[in-house]
């Protein structure tokens, strides 16, 4: 009996594997004629529905055809249901997305805070080290690698960038104080 039932069930496997050769192109075309999303996904839902039917099949290959395109005409009446309860998607345009804001690096180096305007006061050393440092958020190792200097030297550029930027910011607000208006209402009234 299990013998019997051993035969059986490899006729199956090999009937089946014979309808996919068969009619898998077939298939999958016709899916994607319908508009289908997912015509490889839905193909493969197909064959697995079919499996299990595949033992009391009759009809020959022409029972097993009309089968195969049953189950596939019942998926995609399921899949066009489905489709009409569920709002049409539309893709991503981060261009006409206006709820974007600019990041915090931007706001504050392009921004209405003036650090751009600080930083461009600097020379270009010590722009670079303040940007690789505090903006890029670099190790001194790291930062030392990319200007090619030592670790130590990076630290006294550091040092004397932060102190040189410190002067312009003092500078500013002491050209505030004299014009009578806070430095951030100076700066957004340009």
């Amino acid at each position: 009996m299990k013998e019997r039932a051993h035969r059986d069930t490899s006729g199956t496997a090999e009937l089946f594997t014979d309808a996919y050769r068969t009619h898998a192109a077939s298939l999958l075309a016709y899916l994607r004629s319908q508009g289908v999303d997912d015509p490889e996904a839905v193909t493969q839902d197909v064959f697995v529905a079919l499996y299990p039917r595949l033992e009391s099949l009759s009809g020959g290959q022409d029972g097993l055809r009309a089968l195969l395109f049953t189950i596939a005409h019942a998926r995609v009446v399921d899949h066009h249901r489905r489709r009409s309860r569920v709002p049409a998607a539309v893709a991503y345009d981060p261009i006409a997305d206006t709820r974007s804001t600019p990041s915090a690096e931007d706001d504050v180096v392009r921004g209405a805070t003036g650090v751009a305007e600080l930083l461009g006061r600097l020379t270009p050393e010590y722009r670079e080290v303040i940007a690789l440092r505090i903006l890029a958020e670099l190790t001194i190792e790291e930062v030392a690698q990319i200007m090619g200097r030592t670790p130590g030297a990076i630290k006294q550029l550091q040092r004397r960038a932060l102190i040189a930027l410190r002067r312009e910011v003092a500078g500013d607000e002491e050209r505030a104080a004299v014009a009578g208006a806070p430095i951030h209402e100076r700066e957004g009234a340009r």
